[in-house]
């Protein structure tokens, strides 16, 4: 384990089929207006915002809502939603969905009484949050970015081209959330495998770094095999409980800090797919897909070991009679073949990226140093134009 570090998760988890009925527990801590956040109102045809509804009525709230929150929320919409926050004096932001739902609630949660351009303050200059923070609780319906137990958010400004992420500290993490696999029963199934692999995605990054003996290394190894495994069969059958808890509980673990802790980390699948999504639009878990081949075939010679160490612990690859380098490239090979399987975009141009777009997606594309190679923009051409080839 590299370094020194302190570890604290403040947010509380409710898991399991009943866990919506804990919402009781918690709203008495709060006051009585909450704004109850949500997308485009598949919550509504599946019965879920009623019983939300209700559940507030009866905890004696007024409810305010803020609906509309697309899958890649816009610094537009996050200046709706702050002043919707402020001019009712919110006491608890409710989101209901996905990871862009909790994303943008937190977002609300530290603009709202920010004096300045939010936008400018937390997602160009990161600067720390120093305003009042309202509370931020979440109802889960979508698995992937792991929101519900962090301090990340991701907000898009389409006029300058920029989708950036800004990782708040332990005060802008959700109080609690609510995880109950049957609720990620509706999803469709493209946008169900895309959160598989932001599943994936974000222990990858975290993995591909140093070659210490580490601790957190073994969790991943773990979370990985635990995640293709229950992948496939979500595939073949998406109301499998069992299947799709393990999913949900893994993605929970995959990007709640406690995996990072002891380690560098890499990212640049991420600022890559996140520039990609800024010029396309495209589905968050998708353009980490379309470019992930790509990148992990460039920076291999460059951790060799870790790369080995992925193709025999996670896949399963037999090194007898085979070099440091047959075994990496068979361990890539295989994951290549498994995201094939489960139905992922592996071409940025499926996703509208156009050669046009190349040298502003790169240019858009933020310079990490945490991983086994620092790229500069001239690579992440060269790694750009390789995921438009990758059609085999």
């Amino acid at each position: 384990m590299l370094g020194n570090f302190s570890y604290s998760n403040p947010t509380k988890l409710y898991f399991g089929e009943d866990s919506l009925n804990f919402l009781n527990e918690e709203l008495p801590k709060y006051g009585k207006n909450v704004l109850l956040v949500y997308g485009g109102g598949s919550i509504k045809s599946t019965g879920l915002y009623d019983n939300i509804v209700k559940i507030l009525k009866e905890n004696g709230k007024d409810v305010f809502e803020d609906a509309g929150v697309m899958p890649n929320p816009t610094v537009e919409k996050l200046y709706e939603g702050s002043k919707r926050a402020k001019d009712n004096n919110v006491d608890l932001i409710l989101a209901v969905g996905g990871g862009s739902v909790c994303d943008y609630a937190k977002a609300v949660s530290v603009s709202a009484y920010c004096e300045e351009d939010p936008w400018d303050k937390y997602y160009l200059r990161m600067e720390d949050v120093d305003n009042k923070i309202i509370p931020v609780g979440c109802v889960l319906t979508m698995v992937g970015t792991g929101s519900e137990m962090n301090g990340g958010s991701v907000i898009t400004n389409h006029a300058t081209k920029l989708k950036i992420g800004h990782v708040f500290g332990e005060n802008v993490f959700p109080k609690f959330s609510i995880l109950n696999p049957v609720l990620t029963y509706t999803v469709p199934q493209y946008q169900m495998v895309a959160g598989f692999f932001d599943i994936m995605s974000h222990i990858l990054e975290q993995y591909f770094s140093n070659e210490d003996d580490n601790t957190s290394d073994y969790i991943m190894e773990g979370l990985l095999k635990s995640l293709i495994h229950s992948s496939r069969i979500a595939v073949k059958n998406p109301t499998d409980y069992e299947a799709r808890s393990n999913i949900m509980w893994t993605a929970t673990w995959a990007l709640n800090t406690l995996v990072a802790k002891g380690k560098s980390t890499d990212w640049m699948v991420h600022m890559i797919g996140q520039s990609i999504g800024a010029y396309t639009d495209a589905t968050h878990g998708m353009t980490l897909s379309a470019i992930s081949m790509a990148y992990y075939r460039f920076i291999m010679p460059y951790g060799f070991q870790k790369f080995k160490r992925y193709a025999i612990n996670v896949w399963n690859v037999n090194p007898q009679g085979k070099t440091d380098e047959e075994v990496a490239l068979e361990g890539l090979d295989l994951m290549e073949a498994y995201m094939r399987e489960i139905g992922l975009v592996m071409n940025i141009n499926d996703l509208g990226a156009t050669e046009e777009m190349v040298d502003g997606i790169a240019k858009g594309s933020f310079i990490l140093e945490g991983g086994y190679k620092v790229l500069t923009q001239d690579e992440i051409v060269h790694i750009l134009k390789n995921s438009m080839i990758n059609n085999k």
